[in-house]
């Protein structure tokens, strides 16, 4: 040994077991422990997988770092390269030390710091400024010390793991395997294991991104020393100098955009949100959107949601064809936008008039020119069928048997059973249920149409959506149909024609197109999965030729495919009989035969408005609004009386609005064809 190294290690053993000894040594170490550092917010799947994460207040990348996250080979490789006795000294290294006094004796500076890796975590720590002076190395040893002791081996490793630079706004293993190699620390290659040993040294001038050859000479230096200290085999040394440095830096993983956002304003102090969703679904079903809707056309963007309806659990959710694209207002998240859903919304008037008792998949209805009132629905195709069935007419979508049905039921107990099952349908201001809302006068949003169809696909046990798994169990399924009417109504949806190139049978689905061709939809479901698919430009304009079946129900069905296996849907319930027309009851083979035959012989009632309630018709602002009365029961012609005056008649429609005198109460009064009647007070605003 020579002369010098011995002086060096005579030095740092006086130095270190004075200092270590002593109370101004351990009071030099006080400082904070790593605990208060601030880290990335994370957005992550059902499994936990990385689905966005955000830059912290200072604008950096930084995770916290785990031992058990990492390659094992970066930590043998990291150990070796930097502190070779990592395990077997008290956070400074006496023969490191005594290698760096014995430089300093006999250059008169530090020329190397014999830092630990608890040395350099005190440092990463403080964050003051840096120098090689030997009090801020005496500093750092007390540091090193007092942590190693207090924290444990595996704690200071973490931290290191968590804090080291990488270059730029990256700090930390798992943010710098993220930007360089575009995946999770958990399994490297030898060089790229050696490139993130290098690059702490000196962050910023071996930065692959900016310079790539250092970087590698960096990484190369490492491997050599890696063969010679017994980590490496000389054929795993090859084939690290082999591999390809990154010359640029991967964007994070960005994936359910609109969800992480959400997420992360709902409770921006939480720093793990975690969702039901699935990244690898996700990210399948964001690539066909994009896809399709760059085909589609300039500034058209599309939505998705995709439901395991089983559970309630939601398991993709696309907001925007593309988030950061402008002109399709990526920005705007079409899951939750209010639109018009066009026809998307007949399967629930069916349901109900099945639950009604007032149709039957086989109850024949006519499809021919009606008046209903002043409103006068066409078919899409602007012609008629004549007599079909109601299995057909929801089949082929047909525009006046959905109305006559909905006028059946009641606009009013139509939408009241939607708001009973969770869903809000939104109207104009001052508008009440009119029978426009069986073809799309009313606004949903896709999660709603995906909700309700999932209410289908369970038989008519509507699910609470469930989007994250941090929060409180969400609220029981409620009630959305009877079994039989929810079942039937599926089994007619599953032969529903499928779009081209696809199979006719395996999916229960109906499409959607709103007035003007602004809204696509395709909502679907299998024995699993419900999705819901929306297309459309976020601004409302028209696109001419827009369809669901046409634009929509191409991308459902792929997305389908994209999610996996075939999940059969469910049998007929054994206590449903499949019944043929001439089988049924005799008012159930023709839909409106009773009533034609005898008239609603049910007793008269205003459904709207209710007695004894305010209603706002602008009074204050000046010139009053009309009100609308509705009845049910009874027989037309109807006359509406206010305060006693007749001012209205109208017939099948069972609505007309009428104009009270003034603000005050108001008593209103309907006499149908019988004589029977029925009155209502309202205080009129």
């Amino acid at each position: 040994m020579t002369r010098r190294r011995l002086i060096g290690l005579a030095a740092g053993g006086l130095v270190l077991a004075g200092l270590a000894g002593g109370y101004g040594f351990w009071r030099l170490g006080e400082g904070p422990d790593g605990g208060a550092t601030a880290f990335s917010r994370e957005v992550v799947d059902r499994q936990d997988r990385l689905l966005r994460p955000f830059q912290t207040d200072d604008d950096m990348w930084r995770f916290p770092g785990a031992v058990g996250a990492v390659d094992p080979l970066f930590l043998r490789m990291l150990k070796a390269y930097e502190d070779r006795r990592f395990s077997s000294h008290p956070g400074v290294d006496p023969l490191a030390l005594g290698r760096a006094a014995g430089q300093w004796l006999a250059n008169g500076r530090i020329v190397s710091g014999g830092s630990t890796l608890a040395m350099q975590v005190a440092r990463l720590i403080d964050k003051r400024e840096d120098g090689r002076s030997l009090f801020v190395k005496l500093r750092e040893m007390a540091r090193a010390v007092r942590l190693r002791q207090t924290l444990g081996e595996e704690r200071i490793l973490d931290l290191y793991l968590s804090l080291a630079p990488y270059g730029g706004n990256v700090e930390g293993i798992r943010a710098a395997s993220l930007a360089y190699f575009g995946k999770e620390p958990r399994r490297l290659s030898p060089g790229e294991a050696a490139l993130l040993v290098a690059l702490p040294q000196a962050p910023e001038t071996r930065r692959p991104d900016r310079f790539p050859e250092r970087a590698r000479r960096a990484r190369d230096r490492v491997l050599d020393r890696m063969l010679l200290a017994g980590v490496l085999k000389p054929e795993q040394v090859a084939a690290g100098k082999a591999e390809h440095v990154p010359t640029a830096r991967r964007a994070m993983p960005a994936f359910a955009w609109h969800a992480s956002a959400e997420a992360v304003a709902a409770e921006p102090g939480r720093r793990v949100h975690r969702l039901t969703l699935d990244r690898g679904h996700q990210e399948a079903l964001e690539a066909l959107v994009r896809e399709r809707a760059r085909a589609a056309g300039a500034k058209i963007s599309a939505g998705l949601v995709a439901i395991d309806h089983r559970s309630g659990e939601v398991i993709a959710r696309i907001g925007a064809a593309d988030p950061l694209d402008t002109e399709r207002q990526g920005a705007v998240d079409m899951t939750r936008a209010i639109r018009s859903p066009g026809s998307a919304l007949k399967p629930f008037i069916y349901a109900l008039a099945y639950e009604a008792g007032l149709a039957h998949p086989e109850t024949l209805i006519e499809d021919r020119p009606q008046r209903f009132g002043s409103y006068a629905p066409v078919n899409f195709d602007r012609g008629y069928q004549g007599t079909v069935s109601t299995r057909n007419a929801l089949q082929m979508s047909l525009n006046v048997p959905a109305v006559a049905l909905l006028e059946a039921v009641g606009p009013q107990r139509f939408m009241s059973r939607l708001e009973q099952a969770g869903v809000r349908p939104a109207l104009p201001r001052g508008e009440v249920p009119g029978l426009a809302i069986g073809l799309g006068g009313v606004g949903l949003r896709l999660v709603d149409l995906a909700a309700l169809y999932a209410g289908l696909a369970r038989l008519g046990d509507m699910p609470a959506l469930i989007e994250r798994r941090d929060l409180p169990a969400p609220p029981a399924p409620r009630p959305l149909a009877e079994e039989a009417a929810a079942w039937a109504v599926g089994d007619i949806l599953t032969d529903a024609p499928a779009p081209e190139s696809a199979l006719t049978g395996r999916y229960a689905y109906k499409t959607g197109t709103s007035y003007g061709f602004r809204d696509a939809w395709a909502i679907g479901f299998d024995g699993q999965r419900t999705i819901a698919v929306w297309v459309g430009r976020p601004d409302g304009s028209s696109i001419p030729g827009l369809t669901g079946r046409t634009a929509a129900a191409p991308i459902l069905f792929d997305a389908f495919a994209r999610l996996g296996p075939y999940a059969p849907l469910p049998g007929r319930p054994a206590h449903l009989q499949a019944l043929t027309n001439s089988q049924l009851p005799p008012p159930l083979r023709r839909f409106g035969a009773a009533r034609e035959e005898a008239g609603d012989t049910r007793e008269l009632k205003i459904a709207f408005p209710p007695d004894g309630v305010r209603i706002d018709l602008g009074a204050a602002a000046g010139p009053m609004e009309q009100l609308p009365v509705r009845t049910v029961g009874g027989r037309p012609p109807f006359t509406v009386l206010v305060d006693g005056r007749p001012v209205a008649r109208f017939g099948a429609q069972r609505q007309a609005n009428v104009a009270p005198d003034g603000p005050g109460f108001t008593t209103l009064s309907v006499i149908d064809a019988e004589g029977r009647s029925a009155s209502v007070t309202v205080r009129v605003e």
